[in-house]
């Protein structure tokens, strides 16, 4: 399969141009007049290199996107007429450019579903078996503003989980920068002082395990950034590998402080995810796939996926789930309820807004508790360094003073 750009004149005079996707040129053009279009020009496209990194689409682009095309369909616009609009009025390029494509693929006979997952970097599984389900169901509309509000409360679910960790990872650079500086340039400035004023010999304790701390840090340093390195390396690698990641994710959930916290995560992703695709009418086998797809942890995935082969021999969720012990009993009863009373969509709507609630309260919890703790040994480290500087020059003054 190719991309070929063509160009075609209709019956009217108008003339078309667009892409499709074909084997051949003469493939496209059996396709044109099929579409009582009269070819003009084909000429396969040449291949276009561009670095950038991930969609370079930005989360809201695509809710403002979503929202207008919902507001467009709803008024009875045809899809291509919305396409169009929208891919002209859109200020990001590259989100033009994947609209454009779009409208042309549209117009070469493909469904607007098709259309979508050829970019899926910028739209993922679930949003195009949402708008799949929307197109069969006759209800793209609606469809599409429920799509536009889970982005909203995924974007804002995900800037939970990023304040949550920005926090100790930005003191925990810093407070490294901060000690580098006073063991590279500080410490031996101070030393050569207490040369220059003959008192290296004599040095309290702790002043003198200071300066051999220094020593040692700046002797060593190429070692220490070649081993900082390895080691982020190494970390990264074993990331990558299926069991390393298993493992990784298994040691997130798990983690005394911040394991509560991705765990509740899980949950709101999960229930929020999949009340979305089975509100819209989207089969809970094909909605458990898709879900597990976008758990965004391999322990949750597994369990999802156990819970849908279950599901395949006849089983109800409750009893997968719990074997698994991933999720809270609360939860997995929860769910349950929603089964046997046939409201499996609402339950889930409901779980997932209790605990989108309760992540914001364990963001707040944690940066309460990091703070002072991160403030406390920032300032103890830097505090015992001048400590240990001064007290020499206390010395020192006081011997200037009696003299």
């Amino acid at each position: 399969m190719a991309e070929f750009a063509w160009e075609a004149r209709a019956r009217t005079g108008e003339v078309r141009k667009g892409v499709m996707e074909a084997d051949n040129e003469v493939t496209v053009q059996n396709r044109l007049r099929q579409q009582q279009l009269n070819p003009v020009k084909v000429k396969k496209k040449a291949k276009e290199f561009n670095i950038v990194i991930g969609s370079g689409v930005e989360p809201k682009d695509l809710v403002q996107f979503t929202r207008q095309f919902a507001t467009m369909i709803d008024a009875g616009l045809p899809l291509v007429q919305c396409l169009d609009i929208l891919s002209n009025q859109t200020e990001n390029k590259i989100f033009a450019a994947a609209l454009k494509d779009i409208k042309n693929t549209v117009e070469g006979g493909s469904t607007f579903s098709d259309a979508l997952r050829r970019h899926p970097k910028i739209f993922d599984e679930l949003y195009v078996n949402l708008v799949q389900a929307g197109e069969l169901g006759g209800i793209l509309d609606t469809i599409l503003n429920r799509l536009a509000v889970y982005i909203e409360k995924r974007v804002k679910l995900m800037r939970q989980v990023k304040g949550a960790l920005t926090y100790p990872i930005a003191v925990t650079i810093i407070a490294a920068g901060v000690m580098t500086v006073l063991m590279v340039f500080v410490i031996p400035a101070f030393e050569n002082m207490f040369k220059d004023f003959g008192s290296k010999e004599g040095l309290p304790k702790i002043t003198q395990i200071v300066i051999d701390l220094s020593k040692g840090f700046i002797g060593n340093l190429h070692w220490i950034v070649l081993t900082t390195i390895a080691s982020i390396a190494t970390v990264s690698y074993i990331y990558k590998q299926p069991k390393g990641k298993k493992f990784f994710h298994r040691m997130f959930l798990s983690l005394p402080i911040f394991g509560p916290l991705f765990q509740k995560i899980a949950v709101a992703r999960f229930t929020r995810t999949l009340g979305t695709l089975l509100s819209s009418g989207v089969p809970i086998m094909d909605a458990l796939d898709v879900v597990a797809k976008t758990a965004g942890n391999v322990i949750v995935e597994e369990a999802i996926l156990h819970v849908r082969a279950k599901i395949a021999e006849g089983k109800n969720m409750v009893e997968p789930l719990m074997e698994k012990k991933v999720f809270p009993s609360m939860v997995v009863q929860m769910l349950g309820v929603g089964e046997q009373t046939g409201a499996l969509d609402t339950m889930l709507s409901k779980i997932a807004d209790f605990y989108e609630e309760e992540v914001d309260v364990a963001v707040a919890a944690l940066t309460s508790l990091l703070e002072p703790i991160m403030m406390v040994l920032i300032g103890g480290m830097v505090g015992t360094v001048m400590v240990a500087m001064y007290l020499p020059i206390f010395s020192i003054a006081g011997k200037i003073k009696a003299d």
